[in-house]
């Protein structure tokens, strides 16, 4: 009997997936992760008992899928290795004019990472979530990350970062269903999410902007600054560049014949720069860190290309550069082009790589 462990976040597609493998005849148990932000805390529960990992509590909402399902769940203390890897990895980010992307290195560091080695540890050879995505095993014993079937919900996007090693060790058991079918599969079989609440982008940060949470967390201090066009002409003062992303239209408030849009963050001289919605756009990108899920081509290779998740992919060809660099040249010029975020090249429905856009 396979031995998998679920990561349970509370909502229902993990728990739709904890239900569909155990239906299957997978030994599971569930595993939680506790980032420290989470409402009401959790943190309690490990500082009593100087444990990393701990039995769910009888009062916390988790114990009635616990019951449901007749499982074990364990939560585990991740708020160190999260505050590391992906609070300080925001933080610094934004520090240096990018815009971040916390599921990408959540998902290949916490979730596939910390999450994966303590499942393995206690006994399991898979990790399941409940992604919109799916896994498949080529004859060379290769593993090819694709999309899931749910065009709407499809997550492989945000899984893009994960290595082979970790592939091999996910399950993503709702990837061929809709959103539609897993609601359904809940509601027949009786199954009631913990949470009631779709997971959000930046599961940190509640109630309040980024400005807000970056002046709490590393004490940033918000400078107002010059607003300049692409020609460097001053049109009037922004209230700090933290507020402001590329492409961003809002919140600029210069009087113009047509609206400008955010183009560049200057953070060496604090200055935002505007331009009109022509002047986002670009002929190709610059990518680094890039993690190949199919095998590297030699040459430049034909794809399709998301630079961020709601982006519908274009024609494009990347041509590695470097042993984890690349340029990415589109068919068609593409507006805000954003540095720190990630783009993702496909061939039909299969992830060929992922990398991360800094120029």
């Amino acid at each position: 009997m396979l031995t998998t462990a679920v990561a349970l976040s509370g909502g229902i597609d993990s728990l739709v997936a904890a239900y569909l493998l155990k239906k299957s005849g997978h030994h599971i148990f569930g595993l939680h992760f506790v980032s420290g932000y989470e409402t009401p805390s959790t943190d309690e529960i490990f500082e009593a008992g100087g444990t990393q990992i701990a039995k769910i509590p009888q009062d916390h909402p988790l114990s009635e899928i616990k019951n449901r399902l007749d499982i074990d769940i364990w939560m585990i203390d991740c708020r160190r290795a999260f505050d590391q890897k992906i609070v300080n990895y925001f933080i610094d980010a934004y520090m240096r004019g990018h815009t971040p992307n916390p599921c990408m290195v959540c998902n290949a560091v916490i979730k596939f990472g910390l999450l994966l080695k303590t499942a393995r540890r206690l006994g399991a050879t898979h990790l399941a979530t409940g992604h919109y995505a799916t896994i498949e095993k080529t004859p060379g014993n290769r593993f090819q990350l694709k999309k899931g079937l749910d065009p709407d919900k499809e997550q492989s996007y945000f899984l893009a970062m994960l290595n082979q090693e970790q592939l091999a060790h996910a399950h993503f058991p709702i990837g061929r269903l809709t959103k539609a079918q897993v609601c359904e599969t809940g509601a027949e079989n009786h199954l009631m999410a913990a949470s009631g609440h779709e997971s959000q982008d930046v599961c940190f940060i509640k109630n309040k902007h980024y400005s807000e949470f970056l002046g709490e967390k590393a004490n940033v201090q918000q400078r107002p600054g010059e607003i300049i066009d692409v020609e460097g002409n001053f049109l009037g003062l922004h209230k700090g560049l933290y507020h402001y992303t590329i492409g961003q239209r809002r919140g600029i408030n210069c009087p113009a014949p047509k609206p400008y849009y955010v183009i560049r963050l200057d953070m060496a001289n604090n200055q935002l720069v505007v331009g009109f919605k022509e002047d986002l756009y670009r002929n190709e990108c610059k990518i680094d860190q890039i993690n190949w899920i199919a095998e590297k081509p030699d040459t430049g290779m034909e794809v399709k290309t998301k630079i961020r998740y709601r982006h519908e992919p274009v024609a494009s060809k990347i041509y590695p550069t470097g042993e984890d660099t690349a340029i990415i040249r589109f068919a068609r010029p593409q507006p805000a082009v954003t540095p720190g975020q990630t783009a993702v090249c496909y061939s039909g429905d299969q992830v060929i790589a992922g990398g991360w856009i800094y120029g």
